[in-house]
């Protein structure tokens, strides 16, 4: 069975229990713990014999001869054991709730679909694919805010190209979602360096790093994972983690990749003496930071500076608000460029992110130890989005649209680059004389202004337009709320 036929049937199986209410995110969820079960109790059988990480009387061999409600009750009973469990089990099941309330319906999920399949023979790249083919699905679910947790897998691959992880080098990705970054790189690693021993087994356990703040989203990356090989069922210790990455530093790293969660403010719902609810901002005071905000993506890209090792690299996906704000942002790409050596800045186009009216791009930037003359000598900026049209459903991102992008980049010389109609240097000093050195720079004319003939079709006009009024009704609900708390506190 190949990867499309299995996402087909798993695909099918969850429009059964959609009409019971379940999410797309909750059907995921559920596929993940049963595949789970049924993977550990295949590799305790022959030829592998593998001893199981389930206690025993929680194996899949007692789920599937019950029924009815005593096949639900043990289930739930099976998710809470496991829950309780350190390693790969408690990262998975962890605080794990069975969603599906029909008894009728779980056991068909049991019966027809997962234990009629031989999961453990498929190949890793079957089950992987099969399983990463149901992360955009899920993404799709907006109303969720499941979209947020998934990069387009294009643009990771066009990352992760340029950046060439290396073997014995460790890389992490502090807001990971379903894993998309750690799984591009180790499939790097495997593809373009013959590995020893050594190095595949530190490319199993002691290479990639993921924090996720979310328990749901962790147990879909950890699964992601070992579904392609990452682990397996029986590890104590496990790539990703579950914890606020902000918090404070979690390791030094050769190699970060990252696209931290979209949402300007960190906030939190608090009662008042009254008894009204209202948000708080949340500023992050760390030693280490060069400036105190409630920005989370200022707050991740100073954190993400921190973790990394001298001379260690970083690759991140950040709004246009962190190229341009002023106050802290100024404060923060200030000292960055100072710090570290930021060489590249590719401008993404709209329409690419399930997030509605995200206009983003990825920073490129290496660690440097201490000097006194800045690090930044030249930002090459790399425009993919003026005069670029994409959405999600008729014209979506594909690798290719980023090949030029690749070859300008110039991963295997970056100091041979050259000036391109999408590519331009800017230098140090140009950059320091911009008003509160603002990096949203762009050049090239848009056809649509000046030729009407090159409008673009009107459906993906009224996308832009959505985007943009999205975007901006973000800004307005930002500037209302802190207006609302300054009034707060002056009362």
């Amino acid at each position: 069975m190949n990867s499309a036929t299995l996402v087909q049937k798993l695909w099918n199986y969850c429009n059964i229990l959609r009409d019971d209410g379940l999410s797309y995110g909750d059907y995921v969820e559920q596929l993940t713990f049963l595949l789970f079960l049924k993977m550990a109790d295949e590799q305790s059988r022959p030829p592998f014999k593998k001893p199981s990480p389930i206690p025993k009387g929680f194996g899949w061999n007692v789920l599937i001869k019950l029924d009815g409600d005593d096949l639900e009750t043990h289930y739930r009973h099976t998710l809470e054991e496991l829950g309780k469990r350190p390693g790969m089990l408690g990262v998975i099941f962890r605080k794990a709730q069975n969603k599906i309330q029909d008894p009728a319906k779980l056991r068909r999920l049991i019966v027809d679909l997962i234990d009629k399949e031989q999961w453990t023979s498929l190949g890793s790249d079957v089950k992987g694919d099969a399983y990463e083919g149901l992360l955009p699905k899920n993404a799709e679910d907006v109303k969720g805010g499941a979209g947020q947790y998934f990069t387009p897998r294009a643009l990771i691959a066009a990352i992760v190209d340029v950046m060439a992880p290396q073997p014995n080098k460790t890389i992490c990705d502090p807001a990971c979602g379903t894993g998309g970054f750690l799984l591009a790189a180790h499939d790097y690693l495997v593809k373009h360096h013959p590995l020893d021993r050594g190095q595949k087994r530190q490319l199993r356990s002691g290479t990639l790093f993921g924090i996720e703040l979310v328990d749901s989203v962790t147990r879909l990356c950890a699964m992601n994972l070992m579904l392609h090989g990452i682990g397996d069922e029986s590890d104590t210790e496990l790539a990703v983690t579950t914890k606020d990455a902000l918090a404070g530093k979690h390791g030094e790293y050769d190699m970060v990749l990252a696209n931290p969660p979209f949402g300007k403010k960190s906030s939190v719902t608090i009662v008042n003496e009254a008894g009204e609810q209202q948000k708080e901002s949340l500023i992050i005071n760390r030693d280490d930071f060069w400036a105190t905000t409630s920005n989370k993506q200022l707050n991740f890209l100073q954190h993400i500076f921190t973790i990394l090792k001298q001379h260690g690299r970083a690759a991140v996906v950040l709004p246009d608000n962190v190229l341009f704000e002023g106050g802290a942002g100024e404060t923060i790409r200030r000292e960055l460029l100072k710090q570290a050596d930021v060489h590249t800045l590719l401008r993404l186009p709209t329409g690419i992110f399930y997030a509605q009216g995200v206009k983003a791009n990825v920073l490129f930037f290496d660690r440097k130890p201490a000097q006194e003359k800045p690090w930044t000598d030249k930002l090459w900026i790399y425009d993919l989005r003026t005069n670029k049209h994409f959405t999600l459903k008729e014209n979506t991102l594909k690798r290719t649209d980023l090949d030029d992008f690749v070859a300008c980049y110039n991963p295997k010389n970056r100091h041979g680059r050259k000036e391109s109609e999408r590519f331009k240097a800017f230098t140090y000093d140009e950059l320091i004389k911009r008003d509160k050195l603002n990096l949203d720079i762009f050049w090239l004319k848009d056809e649509a202004l000046e030729d009407s003939a090159n409008l673009p079709a009107p459906d993906i006009i009224a996308r832009e337009i959505v985007d943009d009024l999205e975007a901006a009704l973000e800004q307005f609900r930002e500037i209302a709320e802190d207006l609302e708390e300054k009034t707060a506190g002056a009362s």
